[in-house]
């Protein structure tokens, strides 16, 4: 057994309450609608997951999704060979097939396509993946748990696909130094020797396998359907499909628990998991705190934190905030005991309980879209007629040769042919160059632009857009945003941008137009911004207004599609604004003077308005 081969155990993972809880309940009952994971990178959201999968009865399937599967990849497809060989109509399984019975996880699911992700959403809620290619309709049994993670830093999910998600974790990697020992020297034991590991572990995995399998959704108390409702009416969540996942989970928390009926205490377990990602909140999602939580309980008709059974117990409380999971021996470098017979093992003390937080950081970098004329998404296909040229749709030439009639094998004719029509989509990235110096209004100009900036990802975050912010000031510029369509990061990394000294007007123009251009190079369609009102008091070389001028042209000459958003102030205008647009070749947009974040509203709907 080695590293590759062998599962890592559940039960030794440390400090991941919240991730094994949503993964318990959505095997306990997958109509719950899968489980998305938030957050941190290498936090053991894949090794949860495979652990899982080897939990669960019938040597289930483990069954990733890679980012570059298509469409038949993952749905399935006509079997072609079949068709050419025997002139017969047969399915040629893909992963939802692979998955039934297991797990199907998607690592970075936010960057697959949407079209996959609701498939997925689809065959996960119904349990029967239906296949509809080329004129042929099948349909197949696909009951899997599914698990999707995620880095916000790379994007959101649409809202729809969203809220499709059953219950949302956010995962981070411990905070206590003991628990990170901890789960360092597990890990380094585990690899060392994967085959002693596992054995070491081996009574406490079957223990919990055992009691997933036994494990069923319970009713929920009566008029407990009532406090649901009222909890999510008064957490804001939009929709019913809260209401109903908190009470599918509850029940299912219920059934793990051994209880004849799911009550308040289930309620409130799985409540944060559900609410999290379903708020109306202004920029991004989080799980209502724990004080708002109990208030929310209470109003709900259940008892408050206070009035709760206490932690302990199968009845499953609250851990201790400051407890950690129990360390093996100091300095231990092998395999970390087996827990004693009839006890639970370190992480199921706090398995059932604690709350979901917002959402953690890291990731991988986002896979550019398909490039060229034959890739993208299938949207249809269509015969080949005089003048027509394309990329040539294979299996759907062969099943209308199929269909037209005759036996075996199949003998495709020139009016079978077929053409495949695809999509293709190009995110569009705003690159926005403000000025962040100490000049008269620039700090009203600063604030509307961060207001701004946080509308327009909300925007462009329904779109698959991005946007990116260069802020000049002092003797140069940098880029303060990277291209994101996360409020999250938004927020994050316009907190604090530095402001004053001179006004380097040409710097900022060349620097949005070099990372224009990088993004260009990767797929995306850039739109340089520059938010200004014409004053330029520093360059490197020569007058400040005629610098800004020759960058303004070198972003023309770059070919970049340009605005101009002028915010000149006083009677007296200097018209420098309009000029750098004549420059860019760019549109020009005038607003007036920006004194401040209520501002923002109205530079976003101008540069939306101007841009389209």
């Amino acid at each position: 057994m080695t590293p590759e081969t062998a599962v890592y155990p559940m039960s030794a993972l440390v400090g991941l309450d919240d991730l094994v809880t949503a993964l318990v309940l959505v095997a306990v009952d997958p109509a719950i609608g899968g489980v998305l994971l938030r957050g941190d990178k290498g936090s053991a959201k894949t090794t949860a997951a495979r652990a899982l999968a080897s939990l669960l009865p019938d040597a289930a399937p483990f069954v990733e999704v890679p980012l570059g599967a298509t469409e038949d990849r993952v749905v399935g497809s006509v079997d072609v060979a079949a068709i050419l060989a025997e002139g017969e109509h047969r399915l040629r399984p893909g992963l939802l097939a692979t998955a039934d019975g297991g797990v199907l996880y998607v690592d970075e699911v936010n960057l697959l396509a949407d079209h996959l992700v609701d498939v997925l959403l689809d065959a996960a809620a119904t349990g029967v993946n239906r296949v509809e290619r080329d004129g042929i309709s099948m349909t197949h049994r696909s009951r899997f748990v599914l698990v999707g993670s995620m880095n916000p830093e790379e994007g959101e999910l649409r809202p729809q696909l969203l809220d499709r998600f059953g219950i949302s974790v956010a995962v981070a990697a411990p905070s206590d130094p003991d628990e990170r020992a901890e789960a360092v020297r597990r890990r380094i034991a585990f690899d060392a020797d994967p085959g002693a590991f596992v054995a070491a572990w081996a009574p406490a995995e079957a223990a919990l396998a055992a009691r997933l399998v036994a494990a069923r959704p319970v009713p929920l108390e009566p008029g407990r359907d009532r406090s649901v409702a009222a909890l999510c009416v008064g957490a804001g969540a939009e929709g019913l499909r809260a209401d109903l996942v908190i009470c599918r989970a509850a029940a299912a928390l219920g059934g793990w628990r051994g209880k004849d009926r799911a009550g308040i205490e289930e309620v409130a377990a799985v409540a944060p998991l559900a609410l999290s990602h379903r708020r109306k909140t202004p920029f991004g999602t989080g799980a209502p705190e724990p004080d708002e939580l109990d208030r929310l309980l209470e109003e709900a008709g259940g008892p408050g934190r206070a009035e709760r059974a206490p932690s302990g117990g199968e009845g499953g409380g609250r851990r201790d905030e400051g407890a950690s999971a129990p360390e093996g021996p100091p300095g231990d470098q092998g395999p970390s005991p087996a827990p004693a017979k009839g006890a639970r093992p370190p992480v199921i003390p706090g398995l059932l309980e604690g709350r979901s937080g917002g959402a953690g950081r890291g990731g991988r970098r986002r896979a550019p879209e398909g490039t060229g004329t034959a890739e993208g998404r299938l949207v249809g296909v269509d015969p080949l007629a005089p003048g027509r040229s394309g990329p040539l749709a294979a299996s759907a030439s062969v099943v209308a040769a199929a269909v037209r009639g005759g036996s075996a094998p199949v003998r495709v004719e020139a009016d079978d042919l077929r053409l495949a029509r695809r999509e293709r989509r190009g995110g569009r990235v705003l690159v926005l160059a403000v000025d962040a110096s100490g000049s008269m209004g620039a700090a009203g100009r600063l604030e509307a632009a961060r207001a701004a900036v946080l509308a327009l990802v909300a925007d462009a975050y329904q779109r698959r857009d991005k946007v990116a912010v260069v802020a000049y000031r002092d003797e140069g510029a940098r880029v303060v945003l990277r291209p994101t369509s996360s409020s999250e990061v938004a927020l994050a990394r316009l907190g604090e941008v530095p402001t004053g000294g001179r006004t380097p007007l040409a710097a900022g123009i060349d620097a949005a137009r070099s990372l224009a251009e990088a993004e260009r190079r990767r797929g995306g369609h850039p739109v340089v911004v520059v938010v200004t009102d014409g004053r330029a008091t520093f360059a490197q070389e020569g007058d400040p207004v005629a610098a800004a001028d020759r960058a303004a042209v070198r972003c023309a000459a770059a070919g970049l599609e340009g605005l101009v958003v002028d915010c000149e102030r006083g009677p007296r205008a200097l018209g420098v604004a309009r000029q750098l647009a004549e420059s860019m070749g760019a549109r020009y947009v005038a607003v007036g003077p920006l004194v401040g974040a209520a501002d923002g509203s109205r530079l976003a709907l101008a540069i939306e308005g101007s841009i389209g």
